[in-house]
């Protein structure tokens, strides 16, 4: 699918909230709960509970304002970072991290969480815990050198990136390109976690479609191998649902670990929670 028929997640006029209420609500008529929620939510809880991917900093790169994969996250991070492309994302994100009237409702998600680790009746305290650790919800530009330009990231222990590359990437050496940018902020041996869709050429978006990029399984793997990363753990999930709004026919998710060498000086920056502000 030739990307110049449909718009551009990063470049054009985006509506996050529409994305979540389309493709992440509990509502009855939602017919994504199974491959956009329970199959990312069972294997981000399953990864982390093993305690091998643990540490001070978490870099969140993902589509949208998406919360539900992080979830787990808090439990093993003192920090988390999230990094986002579009105003609009960021502030539909700090209307949920700040409770703030209209935010979306996550209580879904984070049921599905507790009830995976067997805390249910920490419900409450889970939605406190990630919306305090993300303490910073920063603006990025991707074809910047430094990405946040001029604040100066810290080293990550672990990036997550869902459903991020395929939506910016107009094709596989843009992606690449992507990869090799995201790449660079995790700390030498840190842990990457990437969730994506194989096989999809367009997502809906209220009545815009979008681009996503066609890519399979040996590609993605091939990539990430590219930059130095060693598979851990990869999952395949066959769709599930049923719907014209998006032609995916499966979602990967892959756990990498990094070379403990790398080209990046280790650097210490204090993880201060601070605000951003739009005029």
């Amino acid at each position: 699918m030739d990307p110049r028929t449909h718009k551009l997640y990063h470049v054009h006029n985006y509506d996050s909230r529409q994305l979540l209420d389309q493709y992440f609500s509990d509502r009855a008529e939602t017919v994504f709960g199974e491959d956009s929620l329970k199959f990312p939510i069972k294997n981000f809880t399953k990864a982390f509970a093993a305690g091998h991917i643990i540490g001070d900093i978490l870099l969140d790169l993902s589509q949208g304002s998406l919360v539900h994969h992080l979830y787990s996250a808090c439990e093993f991070f003192k920090h988390m970072i999230v990094l986002k492309v579009r105003d609009r994302c960021i502030l539909e994100l700090k209307r949920w991290t700040d409770k703030r009237t209209g935010a979306f409702h996550w209580g879904h998600a984070a049921k599905l969480h507790v009830d995976l680790e067997g805390k249910s009746h920490q419900l409450e305290d889970k939605e406190v815990k990630v919306r305090s650790s993300i303490q910073h919800v920063v603006k990025c530009d991707l074809e910047k050198e430094n990405m946040t330009e001029p604040i100066v990231l810290p080293p990550a222990d672990c990036i997550i990136s869902t459903w991020l590359l395929e939506a910016i990437s107009k094709d596989q050496d843009d992606y690449i390109r992507y990869l090799r940018k995201f790449s660079r902020l995790p700390k030498p041996g840190g842990h990457f976690i990437l969730l994506g869709t194989l096989h999809t050429t367009y997502i809906t978006v209220g009545k815009d479609k979008f681009h996503v990029l066609n890519y399979d399984e040996n590609f993605v793997k091939k990539a990430l191998e590219g930059e130095g990363f060693i598979i851990d753990d990869c999952k395949v999930h066959k769709r599930t649902s049923v719907s014209n709004l998006v032609d995916y026919k499966a979602i990967i998710f892959i756990v990498a670990l990094g070379s403990n060498v790398g080209n990046r000086d280790e650097r210490t920056v204090k993880c201060s929670r601070f605000d951003i502000r739009f005029e």
